[in-house]
């Protein structure tokens, strides 16, 4: 029998990602409360968030709104991962969405079957 740190890890998400390429812009706040807003792209989405890569690394928790540039639509999201900064300066954040039921990608999803 296998031990847990010997088995493969097993990826928890609520919904399958697609991967795409959708540019967005990321508006923040920064610490010293000024408003920031930076290019970026969203590389893996689905119903509930997305993996987006971008020269800012908002702090985990915090809130901030991406402009689809596809679809001209706002929308909250929350921080939910931050990767190291990479070589060229950019840095992976995962966000989750505040209101899930919205199309914002623009993405047809299929339902999730029950677990």
């Amino acid at each position: 029998m296998a031990s847990f740190a010997q088995s493969p890890r097993l990826e928890r998400r609520r919904a399958q990602r697609v991967l795409i390429r959708i540019p967005v812009t990321l508006y923040a706040t920064a610490w010293d409360g000024n408003p920031i807003q930076t290019t970026a792209e969203a590389t893996a989405v689905n119903r509930y968030g997305a993996l987006i890569r971008c020269t800012l690394a908002p702090g985990l928790g915090s809130t901030v709104e991406l402009l689809n540039h596809l679809s001209q639509q706002v929308e909250e999201f929350r921080i939910i991962h931050v990767t190291e900064e990479r070589v060229d300066g950019a840095f992976e954040v995962g966000v989750e969405i505040l209101s899930p039921f919205r199309n914002f990608w623009g993405i047809h999803f299929p339902d999730t079957p029950p677990a």
